[in-house]
């Protein structure tokens, strides 16, 4: 099921199937009296299909699905492409986070990916706690052999 639908029941399909269908609601208008391929590529494409949602829908889409989600040491960007949702930064990014964070009030389940300071990953998880108190052991012992000059603390969640 499209992401946008459990939050908001009534959003339009978003699919490329349903967006071809509907090309002359949402992004004619935008295309009006361009001549060029040039023209065309400086059409915003999202401020199109925002404005054809619907203001509240757009608001409501990016309160319960951001872009990106803050936390105490930084800022992670969330991909949507997949099945799941992945938020991936480096573990010392999810230091000081002591749960997973929510997306739709918990409708929505969020995969952390915590990557090694060379981007690989060291875990994916939906329950960061449980992972801290567990996994993490294991990982940091693996990453202090292989990343000496990095934080890998005992306790992260503090």
């Amino acid at each position: 099921m499209v992401l946008s639908k459990i939050i908001i029941p009534d959003y339009p399909d978003l699919s490329h199937q349903a967006l071809a269908a509907a090309v002359q609601d949402w992004l004619a208008p935008y295309l009006a009296g361009m001549t060029s391929l040039r023209g065309a590529r400086s059409v915003d494409v999202l401020a199109a299909l925002r404005n054809w949602v619907g203001y509240e829908r757009a608001a409501r889409l990016d309160r319960d699905l951001p872009a990106e989600i803050k936390l105490k040491r930084g800022t992670v960007r969330i991909d949507y492409s997949g099945p799941v949702p992945v938020a991936s930064a480096r573990a010392h990014v999810f230091y000081g986070t002591d749960t997973t964070p929510q997306l739709a009030g918990g409708k929505v389940k969020l995969q952390l990916a915590l990557l090694s300071p060379a981007g690989r990953p060291i875990a994916i998880t939906a329950d960061l706690a449980t992972f801290w108190r567990g996994g993490w052991a294991d990982a940091r012992r693996d990453m202090r052999g292989r990343y000496p000059k990095h934080d890998w603390p005992e306790t992260p969640w503090l």
